[in-house]
């Protein structure tokens, strides 16, 4: 396994470019299987959850090819489904939580996949029944097996119907519709999420032949198609990405440019930072954040404490609340941080107050932040990564302590950020990757 050795303390200046949407290029490169024609899809982010679902895909039976960097084709021609079934898939799909999204694909052109409890972040509960009750409404059905910890899913007379999700789940939401596609009849989705992502999958799967209404809003319309063709589609920018490249120019008192962003696809990502004091200035699709000694946080008018909570699109995505927390610790004011989707994502917080912050874990779900000001800086420190926006978050910190940190366990970290050490050190950040 590797470490990150950082001297941190040391302001950053220059340009960043984000990478192409993790969660948007799970679902697309997912989709690929519902079309037995060649798919290209370009601003693919070469980090490890991605690789890991591509050789997915190619241990399935579909053709694989990278033809530049970030540019792949698909074909799913002669896929074996009954390769799910096998010890070795199992052993990959359980590393990856986006193996999940290939249920959808196979159920709708398949009649049946196999799926072993998928893996990732160790964030609290994160249950598939938003998945499976879609796809039963669809006429699917769902079979538990304790014993391997898996599912059988079987479907071989969907049925388009009515289905009111019981959560706007992005990865939920993306695996109903893709098995709607090509569900004959007409499936009505309320409550569906509608991040960017799942607009870019709808966006191409249009392109592809499907008939999908709605699309941007929780009220999706989809007719189903007997087949669908091959067709180009180009990634958006990682909105995650851009978030925490924003924290980590307050925190670090850097000068740093995030070009093409797509700003029309960030929603209340950059006034979200605003709250926190932090400037941020809008060029074309470009932000640049200007180094600042302070950024104080806002209170609400009636003068109460400013909460920054997580959403359902348009609100703001929970991936982002452990940046958010990391800048608030060197801020001008106290700020509660509330996690409501996941009862385990800020209990990295004590590594934070081990770096010196003054941080109050008020339950599983909130956290109280009293900015410091800057006043005291963080202090180096060693530290583990438990998951990909903790880890990011915990680099953050260790770039804005004075003196050197190690950061373990930074395959989590790899999983989410493409070249992550190598971006930033472009720019003048000092990471070293260690064996």
């Amino acid at each position: 396994m590797s470490i990150f050795e950082i001297t941190g303390g040391r302001p950053l200046k220059g340009e960043l470019t984000p990478q192409g949407a993790k969660n948007e290029a799970l679902q697309v490169i997912s989709a690929t299987l519902l079309t037995k024609e060649k798919v290209t899809i370009h601003n693919i982010p070469e980090i490890l959850d991605v690789r890991n679902l591509i050789t997915l895909l190619a241990q399935i039976g579909v053709e694989t090819c990278q033809i530049d960097n970030g540019t792949w084709s698909f074909k799913a021609s002669s896929v074996d489904p009954g390769y799910l079934d096998s010890e070795d898939f199992r052993k990959q799909a359980t590393r990856l939580r986006g193996s999940v999204m290939l249920i959808g694909p196979l159920v709708a052109r398949y009649g049946k996949a196999y799926m072993p409890q998928p893996g990732g972040d160790k964030i609290g509960r994160r249950r598939l029944d938003t998945h499976f009750n879609g796809l039963t409404r669809l006429g699917a059905t769902v079979e538990y097996h304790a014993g391997k910890e898996s599912y059988i899913i079987t479907g071989k007379t969907l049925k388009g119907s009515y289905i009111l999700l019981d959560e706007a789940s992005v990865t939920g939401t993306a695996n109903v519709i893709m098995a709607a596609v090509l569900t004959p009849g007409t499936t009505t989705l309320f409550n569906a999420a509608c991040e960017p992502y799942i607009q870019q999958l709808c966006l191409m799967l249009v392109r592809m032949g499907a008939k999908i209404q709605g699309i941007g809003s929780n009220l999706l319309t989809i007719e189903g198609v007997g087949s669908l063709s091959g067709t180009d589609h180009n990634i958006l920018p990682d909105m995650i990405e851009v978030g925490s490249f924003i924290g980590l120019a307050a925190l670090t008192k850097s000068d740093i440019t995030i070009k093409n962003v797509s700003i029309q696809n960030l929603g209340i990502i950059p006034y979200s930072f605003e709250r926190l004091g932090i400037k941020i200035n809008i060029s074309g699709d470009d932000l640049h954040i200007p180094a600042q000694d302070h950024y104080e946080i806002e209170s609400f008018m009636d003068g109460s404490i400013m909460t920054i909570a997580d959403a359902p699109w348009p609100g703001l995505t929970p991936d982002l609340l452990s940046v958010f927390l990391v800048v608030a610790t060197q801020a001008k004011g106290s700020v509660l941080i509330h996690q409501k989707m996941f009862e385990s994502r800020l209990f990295f917080v004590d590594k934070l107050i081990d770096m010196g912050a003054q941080i109050i874990l008020c339950d599983p779900h909130r956290a109280t932040v009293i900015g410091l000001d800057r006043m005291h800086t963080l202090r180096p420190a060693t530290l583990i990564s438990p998951d990909i926006r903790a880890g990011v978050a915990l680099l953050i910190a260790a770039l804005s302590a004075e003196g050197t940190s190690i950061i373990q366990n930074i395959e989590q970290i790899d999983r989410g950020y493409q070249n992550i050490d190598e971006r930033l050190n472009r720019i003048g950040a000092s990471i070293r990757r260690l064996s």
